[in-house]
């Protein structure tokens, strides 16, 4: 490779590195193995400890002065009655207080310290921040002044028993009223399905036309969503909260600790979400419509060695003063899974985050959501286990790309082929560097080589692998996914050992496996291409800066590129070997030559002219 081939190949690299290095979080502190799971056990005990001080307060202000709720209302004093629903996805609570949604266990989804024989509520993840006993509330602002939220009133239940669980073909609907004063009510109720992550509530204004102001009230979900990931660094990174309006997701996010966002949009919301990396929590109204709009504020907050992001979210629904009114929402509790998501017929899938380069989500998104998806999906119906998916999709991508990469590598053997000429041009006019650059384009255009010949398809590949870098980043499938001896979490680094230190600027404290050999391949790789002895320092300089930047990398990211890198070091061998009759064949007419190498050619000779003017004044 030239100089210019050099620069461009570094610029292509520079800018991968500078996305990568401000996409990667830095990974927690590592706790001592034998702390991890008692340390977690320790702090659920803490945090119930405060939490029923808080509710003893809480009820005593309740129950003890009625002003909190303002006139008009008349809490109950009864204890609260949990309600539990189980089906074939998932296992919740129901909380009588406030009638809201408590606990929402994952049935097919693990805690990372989850073991063989403990009980459910251990093993399984629970999405619901249990900060306040609940979400899913309704907040208004009473005639009289005051902020109502629903979550400290004590509803009515017209449920029977504590306990329900439902057949693959079961419905089950479970109603809460609460009785504000008079013959005015609220009513609200949820319906659910035998094997379905969505739920439908529904909410009646009866009679509260003399109650509620300002012509709206609020759906709100208040505590954001559970982090239940190990690493919560990482896992706060995909964090965020997003509504749906006029066909277009916008995103709101927080980046640095302590910071706060509010983001108010007014008009047809489709639905509005909260998600961590793997999960999320989708609200859609039944019938939104063009008077609504809704609420989001989110901060960030450092726990620990981690982060961590809570976001707050509302719908405004119109209230059209009337002695009835009845909303209907849907609300999706589960992971971000694409197939799932898109069922539903509602643009939920938007809240799937495929990344995005420089603003290019718009070529990305759909490469990885109709092309590299698809294919992942499909080859997991034959191959049940992910890595093997992943070593077989690897293939496919790299015969796919086979014309471009096979183009670049002839283009790169022909400029190996031409090195031998450019050096005896640096001898011959090593004190004109206008004349070597004029001579080299001379070369060029002589034997018909574009020195933009190696790096044009390399660039045109470079969509496809930031989609799959995104891909594989997110794809829940991944998740605790076990491929092979240490590798037994496809969505995590495969650590094998620990560092008494923290690397600066790279913030690794810990060895993984996959990116060593992925550096021994790229190493390999640029011997194998790198002949300058100008560019020497690139052959190892790449392969350590990239193994050290992949080190806190899922392992199925890693295990895709090492194995991309190895049908790379193959296909390049036999470039290499299968095409030695490669020669440097001068071309006929070379001045006639026209695009990128004439544009060359008159660049150089302006150059050397003007280099010549400066001389003679």
């Amino acid at each position: 490779m030239d100089k210019q081939t050099t620069i461009a190949f570094v610029f292509i690299g520079a800018i991968l590195i500078l996305w990568l290095y401000f996409n990667t979080p830095e990974p927690p502190k590592q706790l001592k193995k034998d702390q991890d799971t008692t340390l977690a056990l320790k702090e659920e005990l803490v945090k119930k400890e405060i939490q029923d001080k808080k509710n003893k307060e809480v009820a005593h202000s309740v129950n003890g002065d009625t002003s909190a709720l303002g006139k008009i209302f008349n809490p109950s004093k009864s204890n609260s009655k949990i309600i539990t629903i189980e089906n074939s996805l998932v296992k919740l609570e129901l909380n009588s207080k406030g009638a809201r949604i408590k606990r929402w266990f994952l049935k097919k989804y693990n805690t990372w310290y989850s073991n063989e024989g403990k009980d459910f509520y251990y093993n399984h993840v629970q999405l619901i921040n249990s900060e306040d006993e609940g979400d899913f509330n309704i907040l208004f602002l009473s005639k009289d002044g005051k902020l109502i939220n629903t979550s400290l009133a004590e509803f009515n239940t017209n449920a029977k028993d504590f306990y329900y669980s439902l057949g693959e073909k079961d419905s089950l609907l479970i109603g809460f009223s609460l009785k504000v004063s008079g013959s005015s009510y609220i009513n609200k109720s949820f319906s659910f399905k035998g094997n379905d992550y969505l739920i439908k509530c529904s909410i009646e204004m009866i009679n509260m036309e003399n109650i509620i102001s300002n012509y709206y009230y609020d759906v709100v979900w208040s505590n954001g969503i559970n982090f239940v990931e190990k690493n919560s660094t990482d896992e706060a990174n995909y964090s965020n909260a997003s509504l749906y309006s006029g066909d277009e997701q916008t995103i709101i996010n927080v980046s640095k600790p302590g910071e706060i966002v509010n983001k108010e949009v007014n008009g047809k919301v489709d639905w509005l979400g909260v998600r961590n990396k793997y999960f999320a929590v989708i609200i859609a109204p039944e019938n939104p419509g063009e008077e609504g709009g809704a609420i989001i504020e989110g901060n960030e907050k450092a726990v620990g060695a981690g982060v961590r992001k809570y976001f707050n979210a509302s719908l405004k629904i119109p209230f059209k003063n009337k002695n009835y009114q009845k909303n209907s929402f849907q609300v999706f509790i589960g992971p971000v899974q694409y197939d799932i998501l898109k069922s539903y017929n509602k643009n939920f899938e938007k809240i799937v985050d495929f990344g995005s380069f420089f603003g290019l989500k718009f070529i990305i998104r759909p490469i990885s959501e109709y092309v590299l998806l698809p294919l992942f999906k499909f080859l997991h119906l034959f191959i049940p286990n992910y890595g093997v998916v992943i070593i077989v999709f690897s293939l496919i991508i790299k015969v796919a790309l086979h014309p471009l990469t096979r183009s670049s590598l002839k283009s790169m053997k022909k400029m190996q082929l031409l090195q031998p000429k450019i050096t005896e041009l640096k001898e011959k006019y090593k004190d004109d560097p206008q004349k070597i650059n004029k001579e080299t384009m001379k070369l060029y255009s002589t034997y018909g080589i574009n020195p933009a010949g190696g790096c044009l398809p390399v660039l045109l590949q470079m969509p496809i692998l930031i989609a799959l870098w995104g891909l594989f980043n997110v794809a829940i499938e991944l998740r605790q996914a076990n491929f092979m001896l240490w590798i037994n979490n496809l969505s995590s680094p495969d650590v094998i050992a620990s560092l008494p230190f923290r690397l600066p600027i790279f913030g690794i404290n810990q060895i993984s496996a996959l990116p060593l050999a992925l550096g021994v391949t790229m190493f390999i790789q640029q011997k194998m291409s790198v002949r300058d002895p100008s560019q020497k320092a690139l052959v190892y300089m790449m392969p350590v800066l990239f193994t050290l930047m992949f080190m806190s990398f899922p392992s199925g990211l890693n295990l895709y590129y090492l194995m991309f890198n190895l049908f790379s070091i193959a296909q390049q061998y036999y470039v290499n070997h299968h095409h030695s009759n490669i020669e440097l064949v001068p071309v006929k007419n070379p001045k006639k030559q026209g695009g990128f190498m004439s544009r060359l050619m008159e660049a150089a000779e302006k150059q050397s002219q003007q280099q010549t003017g400066r001389k003679k004044k």
